[in-house]
């Protein structure tokens, strides 16, 4: 069943009134509705252009956040073969908020990490919709140290609300845990590739987004805080998101002018989630293109491109 966002409620009507004529037609076989049911999708499909065509920022939070979109295993599956998982940090627990494990992307052998959110109320809640503990980034941080070990490039796939913020994960240092898993991604020797497929959210995402290109998909955002977040804070309100998510610059659109996304990926039309297959292949692509252009470079060549590029996202900002 299709999943409609708030803004879409006019799509949703009609696209019902489609289904509806088409389903009486298949109980009464003399019912001659194709033409109307017709006319119905492509007035459909022309107020799905119109909506996608402008999106504000806050929309695009909610389509980044949209329950249907593909989610980390959805690309393992489509785009990696010979996935082999890796669980655990070898200190406390395994985290199901990270997945990740080797794999061949193409012909490459890679080493792959990234946030799970889950696709129904039981694997979001095994998953902890994607907030991850500081045994999730310990997880991490044990992969690209076997990623530099045996010369594989890496690839993270981007999809959080942001790092778990509970009692627990701070007694067992979450900040410390993001800060290596940070430092891990400015200091390994291979090639690193990052892909925001839903939401970026705070220090949770920038634990995974520190590698040599960064790429977003069209409807994704990344942001220090989430704009209800900022709204509480700011304005003490959290119904003040919409401004909030304006301030914020968080789209991909206004990160590529800033320099802190290096590609920007275009989502089929509507959205990821409404062509699944075509946007995970699409994010393949980015990511075969990205890791191409890190060939040849290696060790300390690309440690110091790395370092180079950050300490440069602030100049190109201010220009």
């Amino acid at each position: 069943m299709q999943n409609y966002l708030e803004f879409e409620k006019g799509l949703a009507e009609i696209e019902g009134k489609s289904a509806e004529l088409r389903s009486l037609a298949r109980e009464n076989e003399e019912m001659d509705v194709e033409a109307e049911a017709k006319a119905l999708d492509r007035k459909a499909e022309q107020l799905l252009k119109d909506l996608y065509k402008n999106l504000t920022p806050w929309r695009k939070c909610q389509v980044a956040r949209h329950p249907d979109r593909p989610h980390c295993a959805d690309y393992i599956k489509q785009l990696f073969t010979e996935y082999t998982p890796l669980a655990g940090d070898r200190n406390f627990a395994d985290d199901p908020a990270v997945m990740g494990g080797l794999a061949r992307l193409g012909d490459r052998p890679v080493v792959v990490i990234g946030h799970e959110k889950g696709h129904d109320t039981s694997s979001r809640i095994e998953r902890n919709f994607g907030m991850a503990r500081p045994e999730g980034y310990r997880k991490a941080v044990r992969l690209m140290d076997l990623a530099d070990r045996f010369n594989l490039p890496i690839v993270a796939l981007i999809d959080t609300a942001g790092a778990y913020p509970g009692k627990g994960a701070e007694e067992r240092g979450q900040s410390e845990a993001i800060a290596r898993s940070t430092e891990k991604c400015l200091n390994v020797t291979v090639p690193m590739v990052s892909v925001i497929i839903g939401e970026g959210g705070s220090g949770g995402a920038v634990a995974f987004a520190c590698g040599d290109r960064l790429a977003m998909l069209e409807h994704s955002i990344y942001s220090v805080i989430s704009p209800e977040g900022c709204a509480s804070i700011l304005w003490k309100d959290a119904e003040k998101m919409r401004d909030a998510a304006e301030a914020l610059r968080l789209t991909a659109q206004d990160l590529q002018k800033l320099g802190v996304t290096d590609l920007v990926i275009p989502e089929p039309e509507g959205g990821a989630q409404r062509d699944r297959k075509e946007a995970i292949r699409r994010v393949g692509k980015a990511l075969e293109q990205m890791l191409s252009e890190l060939d040849g470079k290696k060790g300390e060549a690309l440690r110091k491109a790395r370092r180079q590029k950050f300490l440069d996202l602030g100049s190109k900002a201010l220009v």
